[in-house]
């Protein structure tokens, strides 16, 4: 989910609603809150926390809310845990911490430190584009003896990696999820075994991904080839306007903006698309025959 904004440190509340009733009534399983997406590393606490006290409120336990808690600190990521299942959040997800890049021990003894301040269960979040660590094999060999790790939402695109982290959750813990970040792999990941995905596109386009998925679990070939090149158009096109890595998260908020749904300001360092930009993202949304 995407974090709308009306200035750097204020929620577009209404914003936010209208963001929660998307996604929920387009059919998704669950709602991933203060992610990549979300530009939870640029929010202040104050913030992270007041966005997951609203969205738990709107989501009011239709579905899911999973809270993001990456952080270079691990007292802030406790804290956050500890403050979130006051508001209802199901479960709290991280990745590495950032800026010192973790050996292998060093995460496992991280996580180890971790877990006993979590009061929720912990989905452990591959990026290693964003954090320079990468959730081996070791690390994910003892996570999955741990009660307490539910699962493994990877970012990396890599599929074989995904494969081989599948292949060792089958083998010792069937009850373990496995998703994807990367929109564009979606219907193949659900096809050998995974789970699912957390696709920001599906905060634009809901229903896309989630009769995605169903045509993957279905093994329904000819569909997923049909709704996997539409994502892959979509994602193309709209992802493709900015120039930066933060195009992504600003093609996905001007395009909400664009259609009414929130406010597009970007927390810093970034800022909003220009009109010229804009411009091109009402176009890709005509394309698409995404109106509303």
């Amino acid at each position: 989910m995407i974090t709308p904004l009306t200035d750097r440190d204020t929620l577009d509340q209404e914003g936010l609603e209208r963001v929660v009733e998307r996604m929920i009534n387009g059919g998704v399983s669950g709602i991933f809150a203060l992610g990549t997406t979300g530009e939870a590393p640029s929010l202040s606490y104050r913030l992270r926390r007041e966005v997951i006290k609203q969205t738990c409120r709107i989501a009011n336990g239709r579905v899911p809310v999973l809270v993001g808690i990456t952080d270079t600190s691990l007292v802030e990521s406790a804290k956050l845990a500890q403050d979130v299942v006051d508001y209802g959040a199901a479960a709290v997800v991280t990745s590495a911490p950032f800026y010192f890049p973790a050996g292998q021990p060093e995460l496992k003894e991280y996580l180890e430190q971790l877990i006993p301040e979590l009061p929720l269960p912990l989905v452990l979040y591959n990026m290693p584009a964003l954090t320079k660590v990468v959730f081996q094999k070791e690390v994910i060999s003892w996570a999955l003896d741990q009660e307490r790790i539910v699962g493994l939402k990877d970012s990396s695109g890599d599929l074989t990696y995904f494969k081989r982290m599948l292949a060792m959750a089958e083998a010792h813990r069937p009850d373990w999820s496995l998703m994807v970040g990367p929109e564009e792999i979606l219907g193949e990941v659900v096809l050998m075994g995974g789970h699912g995905g957390v696709n920001g596109g599906a905060i634009l386009h809901p229903c896309l991904y989630v009769d995605l998925y169903h045509a993957a679990k279905a093994k329904d070939l000819d569909e997923v080839r049909r709704l996997s090149n539409k994502v892959l158009a979509l994602s193309g096109d709209l992802y493709s306007v900015g120039q930066h890595g933060s195009a992504i998260i600003k093609g996905i908020k001007c395009a909400l903006s664009t259609l009414g749904v929130c406010d597009d300001f970007m927390a810093a360092p970034f800022h909003r698309f220009h009109s010229n930009e804009r411009a091109m993202i009402a176009e890709i949304l005509d394309k698409h025959g995404i109106t509303s």
